[in-house]
C-alpha cells in the first residue's frame, strides 16, 4: 500500500504524557525519601544506634555542601558584575545610537513632508481646482 501513512500521535499527547510521566516519578521519588526518612529515624532512636558518628559524617557533608555552595555564590557574583558591565559598555551604546538613527530618521520625514510632499499636494490641489472649474465653465468638453 503505496502512500499510506500510519496515524502519528498529537504532539500535545506526547507533551502531556510526558509531564504525567515526570510528575510520576517525582512523587515517587518523594515517596521513597519520606519513607527512608522514617526508617532512619526510627533505626537512630533505637538505643544502641551509633548516633553520634552519623552525626559527624552529616556536619562533614553539611560543610562540604556550604562550601560549594559560597563557590557558586562567588561564580554567581562574577557573573552578575561581567553582565552588569555588559549592559553598561556594550548595550547601552547600540541603544544610544538606536535613539539617534530614529531622532534622524524622525527629522528626515518632517523634511521630507515640508519639502516635498506638501508642494506637490498644493501643486495637485490646484490642478485640480483649475480642472474642476474649467469643467464647471464648459472649457475643454467637446461635444
Amino acid at each position: 500500500m503505496e502512500g499510506f501513512e500510519a496515524p502519528k500521535l498529537d504532539q500535545s499527547l506526547e507533551n502531556q504524557r510526558g509531564q504525567r510521566m515526570a510528575v510520576f516519578v517525582f512523587v515517587l521519588i518523594l515517596v521513597l525519601l519520606i519513607v527512608a526518612g522514617i526508617f532512619a529515624v526510627s533505626y537512630l532512636l533505637q538505643p544502641d544506634a551509633p548516633t553520634e558518628t552519623l552525626r559527624d559524617i552529616f556536619i562533614i557533608l553539611l560543610t562540604f555542601e556550604f562550601m560549594l555552595l559560597g563557590f557558586a555564590l562567588v561564580i554567581l557574583l562574577i557573573q552578575l558584575a561581567r553582565l552588569i558591565n555588559l549592559l553598561q559598555n556594550e548595550i547601552q551604546p547600540i541603544l544610544e545610537s538606536t535613539s539617534e538613527a530614529a531622532n534622524t530618521l524622525r527629522g528626515t520625514a518632517d523634511f521630507l513632508s515640508r519639502n516635498l510632499v506638501s508642494p506637490v499636494l498644493r501643486v495637485n490641489s490646484t490642478i485640480a481646482a483649475i480642472r474642476r472649474a474649467a469643467d464647471m465653465l464648459n472649457f475643454g468638453r467637446r461635444k
